[in-house]
């Protein structure tokens, strides 16, 4: 009952859109197939650093210190308001080149894509309270100590799985097509997103 519960709560977790999907739907649609991978490759190993955070009781850390949580709060608000203001300013520079040079894709660094995975995942703090809130909803007293890591492990599992699905449904040559003629509302609404999160988290009273 214990892995049911933490893979339901999980798996809707990862289908709810956010700035790492939003991340990982760009590298698809921007560069090649392997750079959306190494960005969801990223974001994985962030589900990994909050869900072992969140096993180990992070949010008692955050409790105890709450200048920390507002640290990494501020930093990761900051840091996705950045990413809505590039995406922004690439549309500009856009602009002033033929359209089919702007639908070009664009071969970003694999380490550079795999760090912007990492780091937007890792910039929202709330993601640590919400994985200590589903082991504190999910896991009863005396559970034993190897379920902690058997649940990240199956958090990992899942989380590989929905990107895995993602990357290959917008990677299809028909929503790539459906992307470049409609990329610079989808760029907008990328950048209004990231910008969103990251104003909302800053402006957050908790």
């Amino acid at each position: 009952m214990f892995f049911l519960s933490v893979a339901a709560i999980w798996a809707i977790a990862c289908i709810t859109p956010g700035p790492s999907t939003l991340l990982a739907i760009r590298y698809c649609l921007t560069s090649p197939r392997k750079v959306a991978v190494a960005a969801a490759a990223g974001t994985i190993t962030g589900t990994f650093c909050w869900g072992l955070a969140g096993w180990l009781g992070i949010n008692v850390l955050f409790q105890a210190a709450p200048f920390a949580y507002l640290g990494l709060k501020i930093a990761g608000g900051l840091y996705l308001v950045w990413l809505g203001v590039k995406v922004f300013l690439d549309l500009r520079k856009s602009r002033r080149h033929a359209p089919e040079i702007a639908a070009a894709r664009i071969d970003v660094p694999l380490k550079t894509a795999y760090r912007m995975g990492l780091a937007t995942n890792l910039a929202n703090p709330k993601s640590a309270l919400f994985v200590a809130s589903l082991f504190a909803a999910t896991m009863p007293v005396g559970t034993p100590f190897y379920y902690g890591l058997a649940a990240i492990a199956e958090m990992i599992a899942i989380s590989t799985l929905y990107y895995t699905c993602l990357i290959a449904l917008i990677t299809h040559p028909a929503v790539a097509a459906g992307y470049i003629r409609a990329k610079r509302k989808i760029d907008l609404g990328v950048a209004t997103v990231f910008i969103g999160f990251g104003t909302k988290l800053l402006l957050s009273q908790r």
